[in-house]
């Protein structure tokens, strides 16, 4: 069964903290959740579908649909990290195809600024129950970045990759980032000074990782029937595709991506290819990741996405590729270490011409959102949407 045509994206919501001292998790859920349903012209007693991941405190979707007081027939707590809620999307009009329900929502919250997290630094592993991987893992002293930067440092060996080129990515991040009044980093910024900036692990430096950041947001998914009623403007899903990428038992290939997978299936459904793309919202946890998203996905050939990228190929106004309009993961935005939902609400914003007028693509008819969610160098989930204005 496909889902092309199934279901439409009425609501959306970002939270414009970027420090929730005084906010809980599930308040931030809570807050999100009003927003998109507001803005979508509904309210929680629509509801009959709920989605959330590991950011949900508590027992997930018992305790969120409790504390919300949503009654929902149908509910999903799938987590791949930071893809989860791309893959919701996909999973919620599957949903609403399958008469699960009509009115799905979709809610992310996190607080780890709040709590002194430093992105990429946090070990593998922190106890509790142990992972299947963490025996033959954990030893080594493995962290977030440093996966992430084992990518990277195959990309250019492989390729000739160099660090300006991935720098052009924070370059163009930040371009989009001085429109956008919430976001965490404002001033745009050179080649020189990523490649200058502090070392993390080789080969990413400071100003390749993504920023840290508390907040959240929510997308509301609907059924078209109720999307027709609806007075916003109409953002059709047109493919989905979702993909968990493994160490194969040793045989890994650092230089590719489960976009490889996800991006092709979601593409083979929506019925259209890469070229036709208008924007690209792609996690940027780091760096290498967007680089890696873009080849995998089809946008350029694989080992030339350092080209790709550079001299200003990703600003709005400026590039063939317009991506992360809002300043992404790398400037604006990451809350909770999860920053694949806010992916799909920029997507949705360029879509209904409701981006900042100064990086709003013109004609914006067609989009696509990816996320990444666990570590590019072990194992990752990863998810792509195709999203069309009708």
């Amino acid at each position: 069964m496909s889902i092309k045509g199934k279901a439409y994206i009425a609501g959306i919501y970002e939270h414009p903290t970027r420090l929730a001292k005084d906010i809980s998790l599930a308040q931030i859920h809570a807050q999100v959740a009003k927003g998109a349903l507001e803005d979508a012209g509904l309210t929680k007693d629509d509801v009959d579908g709920y989605f959330c991941a590991g950011d949900a405190p508590g027992l997930g979707p018992m305790s969120m649909v409790e504390y919300m007081g949503l009654k929902p027939r149908h509910v999903d707590s799938t987590d791949t990290g930071g893809s989860s809620y791309v893959l919701h999307v996909g999973h919620a009009a599957e949903a609403i195809a399958a008469g699960k329900c009509k009115v799905a929502l979709i809610t992310l919250a996190g607080r780890p600024r709040a709590e002194g997290m430093a992105t990429g630094t946090v070990p593998r592993s922190r106890g509790g129950t142990p992972t299947p991987d963490e025996p033959f893992e954990f030893p080594y002293g493995p962290t977030v970045v440093n996966m992430y930067a084992m990518c990277a440092m195959r990309h250019m060996h492989e390729f000739g990759t160099t660090a300006e080129q991935l720098a052009w990515i924070k370059v163009a991040a930040s371009h989009h980032a001085k429109h956008n009044p919430h976001a965490l980093l404002r001033d745009v910024v050179t080649v020189e000074e990523v490649v200058n900036s502090p070392m993390i692990s080789d080969p990413l430096h400071r100003l390749d990782c993504c920023v840290i950041t508390d907040g959240g947001g929510a997308i509301v998914v609907v059924a078209p029937e109720i999307a027709a009623k609806l007075k916003r403007p109409k953002v059709k899903l047109l493919g989905a595709g979702e993909f968990i990428k493994t160490q194969m038992g040793g045989k890994v290939d650092l230089t590719y991506s489960g976009a490889r997978v996800s991006g092709a299936a979601a593409f083979a459904e929506a019925g259209v290819k890469p070229a036709d793309i208008k924007y690209a919202s792609i996690y940027d946890s780091f760096t290498i990741t967007v680089l890696m998203q873009l080849e995998d996905l089809g946008f350029c050939e694989k080992g030339k996405g350092g080209a790709f990228v550079a001299d200003g190929n990703l600003i709005a106004g400026q590039g063939k590729l317009p991506f992360n309009t809002d300043g992404g993961g790398l400037c604006s935005n990451h809350p909770g270490n999860r920053g694949g939902l806010t992916k799909v609400l920029e997507a949705v914003r360029q879509l209904r011409g409701e981006a900042h007028p100064a990086v709003q693509v013109k004609n914006c008819n067609l989009a696509v959102a990816h996320g990444t969610g666990g570590s590019l160098g072990l194992r990752h989930g990863s998810a792509t949407v195709i999203l069309e204005r009708e």
